[in-house]
C-alpha cells in the first residue's frame, strides 16, 4: 500500500494576501515565484537567493502552480490587468513637482 507524502510548504490564510497561496511563514505568494520565473527569467536558485527562501520552497511553489495552473493563471492575469489600470491612471506618479 502506498503512502502519499506531503510537503507542507504552501499555505493559504484569508488574512494574508487575500487568501492567495503563499510560502508557509512568509507573505510571498506562489504567483510571485511564478512571475519571477516566467516574466523575469529567474532560475529557482536565483529566486531562492533573491527572496531569501529555500530552494525547496521555490520548487514547492512551482509544483503547487502546476497543480493549480488554471486558477493561478487567472489570478496572474487579474494582477496584470490591475497593474495596467493603475499605470494608465498614473497612480503613484507625481504629475507636479514637490519642489517650489
Amino acid at each position: 500500500m502506498d503512502t502519499i507524502q506531503s510537503i507542507n510548504l504552501i499555505t493559504t490564510n484569508p488574512n494574508i494576501r487575500d487568501g492567495r497561496p503563499c510560502i508557509a511563514g512568509t507573505g510571498l505568494r506562489v504567483t510571485d515565484i511564478v512571475m519571477a520565473t516566467i516574466f523575469h527569467d529567474r532560475t529557482p536558485g536565483q529566486i531562492a537567493s533573491d527572496y531569501g527562501v529555500t530552494l525547496a520552497q521555490v520548487h514547492a511553489s512551482l509544483a503547487y502552480y502546476y497543480e493549480h495552473k488554471d486558477e493561478l493563471d487567472a489570478d496572474i492575469r487579474q494582477q496584470l490587468e490591475v497593474a495596467r489600470e493603475l499605470k494608465d491612471k498614473a497612480v503613484g506618479s507625481r504629475k507636479t513637482s514637490l519642489l517650489p
